[in-house]
């Protein structure tokens, strides 16, 4: 018979709860040492549930050593602890709790919590580690403020680092140190990191809008220094375009990337102290690729970014987790986009897209972005929660348009500066600052699967009339099933036969909110090549007559960027199935001259 009472349990969306306690400070201090790091958290706790009248909180794999409430050591009766949490009886309304506990970083080969690899220490929290660090409130809504004090060997870790400002710091004797570290910024503890080590490190500055210098700091193994200016470069960049974009600029005096080689994620965005797997920082042109410069320049920027998406304004609970790598996602590809070529972005987004969420959205693993339960959290950081959440935000980018969009995220942050929020919260300051109406749009946010657009149109040369009609389905997936229709943003250009648009301002954003809509142009004086889904609009597969000559036609002369190589790629697959049925016998010469006239124009 199988044994169930321990097995892992769901959780639902519709279960969530307010915690019983608020949090007002949290000071830790790490005595590390070989072996054994004590970790001891001072923790000022308010009651906001009446009812609650005993504390519980999260907790594994550590060894406790002491509890002590409003300055009197608890007696074993006070309180309880098992290998998940702490349970303190009987708390006031108000309270100061100090907890001393042991872990063994150098044990932890799970890399989450503090742990120790390649000489130095480092943390990951998110999203459920700073429980192997401290017994606390270990979930994203409870937010703080945070001081860390760190002692450690001044030979074995020269370098000590934490979240926020560095306020002290200071000889031990015996041939320790400490340093005192700040963050005046609420977080919750998922952003929490520490680092202690011997690195070497690259030095740089950043002038605010507002006219604050930043220091910026690189630390990385020694002799890797001279393979940190791009990345350096990436995050100086992303500074400016994050002030010019969306009006953010940083808060802190300094801000620190510290590259490992073990480490879980491919990087962190821990408030002011980003942690980074190493092979997405160091780089120099005698061993990376073009491809790895992109990507060191993407992470860089994204976690950059998460400062205000995700860290001033974080995520109520984990199933809230596109909120913040869905937006920033979409902020890391634009930036991109405005670093490089626009197209090639746009193009390598949605080859992502097509390789890793469309199958992941079709498989038995389906889900919405914002998912309704789940067993294991560090199951869902999924191609789904991310880049289709990144396309989410685009599709809102393209409804609203830049100068709606842009009152929607500066009216985000200052109506959320400092909350935990939810997926829900966003969208409603997009409808409040735009005025469009997004409750059918909502939909993305609760139903999996991949659309598919079915596209016919005709031509009434009488009447000087296009018509285009556009049917949507989307498949059953697990749970769910008679999709309701989405609403589906699908941009469209009309080409005439010189090539050129024959709409006022090229493209027209069509708004597909039934089954099935005809959308009829007018004053269309002959009949057009639809370019139907620039800039690849929305996350849908799309089926269209348009015939091998309409194809052609589009990726020698569509002034949309995407449309033009994927007009190339629907059209190279057709006859590469048509030459390997004994179809075509060579290319044929119209393919010929629309590769021609792709080499040829310079704005291509």
């Amino acid at each position: 018979m199988l044994r169930t009472e321990n097995a892992p349990q769901t959780k639902y969306l519709k279960d969530y709860k307010k915690p019983d306690f608020s949090i007002e400070h949290i000071h830790l201090t790490f005595d590390i040492r070989a072996g054994v790091t004590t970790v001891t958290a001072k923790t000022v706790f308010k009651r906001e549930n009446p009812a609650a009248t005993a504390l519980v909180l999260d907790g594994q794999e550590l060894a406790l050593k002491s509890v002590t409430l409003d300055g009197e050591k608890l007696a074993g009766n006070r309180y309880s602890a098992d290998d998940t949490s702490l349970t303190v009886h009987d708390v006031p309304e108000k309270f100061t709790l100090e907890v001393a506990c042991d872990i063994k970083p150098e044990e932890n080969t799970a890399l989450e919590g503090l742990y120790f690899s390649g000489g130095n220490y480092c943390t990951q929290c998110e999203p459920e580690g700073f429980r192997k660090i401290t017994y606390y409130l270990d979930r994203s809504d409870v937010m703080t403020t945070f001081t860390t004090r760190i002692e450690a060997d001044k030979t074995a870790c020269p370098v000590l680092l934490g979240n926020g400002n560095c306020i002290d710091k200071g000889d031990l004797g015996g041939g320790r140190h400490y340093a005192l570290w700040e963050d005046p910024f609420i977080k919750p503890s998922y952003l929490f990191a520490l680092v202690a080590g011997n690195l070497g490190h690259i030095h740089d500055t950043f002038t605010t809008m507002s006219g604050r210098k930043v220091d910026l700091y690189i630390y990385v193994n020694h002799g890797n220094e001279d393979k940190c200016a791009h990345a350096m470069k990436a995050l100086k960049d992303s500074m400016k375009w994050d002030e010019e974009k969306y009006g953010r600029e940083y808060d802190l005096n300094i801000f620190n990337i510290v590259a490992v080689n073990d480490f879980n994620f491919g990087a962190m965005e821990n408030k002011s102290l980003n942690i980074f797997n190493s092979k997405l920082v160091l780089a120099k042109p005698e061993t990376a690729t073009d491809a790895d410069y992109g990507a060191i320049e993407g992470v860089v920027a994204h976690e950059y970014f998460h400062n205000w998406t995700g860290n001033r304004i974080t995520c109520r609970d984990w199933f809230q987790l596109s909120l913040k790598e869905g937006l920033t996602v979409f902020r890391d590809q634009t930036f991109s986009a405005d670093m490089n070529s626009e197209a090639v972005q746009r193009i390598d987004d949605v080859e992502q897209l097509r390789n890793f969420q469309f199958p992941e959205d079709a498989s038995p693993m389906a889900h919405p972005i914002r998912p309704d339960n789940y067993i294991e959290i560090n199951n869902f950081y999924t191609p789904t929660v991310y880049e289709k959440g990144a396309e989410v935000i685009r599709m809102i980018h393209t409804l609203l348009g830049a100068e709606k969009y842009r009152k929607g995220t500066d009216l985000y942050f200052a109506r959320h500066d400092g909350q935990a929020v939810t997926c829900d919260d966003f969208v409603q300051c997009m409808q409040d600052a735009s005025g469009v109406d997004l409750k059918q749009f909502k939909l993305w946010y609760s139903q999996a699967g991949t659309p598919t657009l079915t596209v016919t149109s005709h031509y009434d040369e009488a009447g000087k009339k296009f018509h285009l009609s556009i049917r949507q389905d989307t498949p059953d997936t697990p749970g769910q099933k008679d999709k309701k229709p989405m609403h589906i943003p699908v941009a469209v250009g009309l080409l005439g036969k010189d090539g050129k648009d024959m709409l006022d301002g090229g493209t027209r954003v069509l708004h597909l909110v039934e089954k099935e809509q005809t959308f009829v142009f007018d004053g269309i004086a002959e009949k057009p090549v639809p370019s139907i889904l620039r800039g690849f609009s929305a996350p849908v597969k799309l089926k269209t007559d348009l015939s091998d000559a309409d194809l052609l036609f589009l990726m020698a002369h569509d002034s949309d960027g995407f449309n033009r190589w994927d007009s190339g790629q629907t059209y190279l697959q057709r006859l590469i199935l048509s030459l390997a049925a004994g179809g075509e016998k060579k290319m044929p010469k119209v393919c010929l001259d629309a590769f021609g006239a792709l080499i040829k124009d310079t704005k291509a």
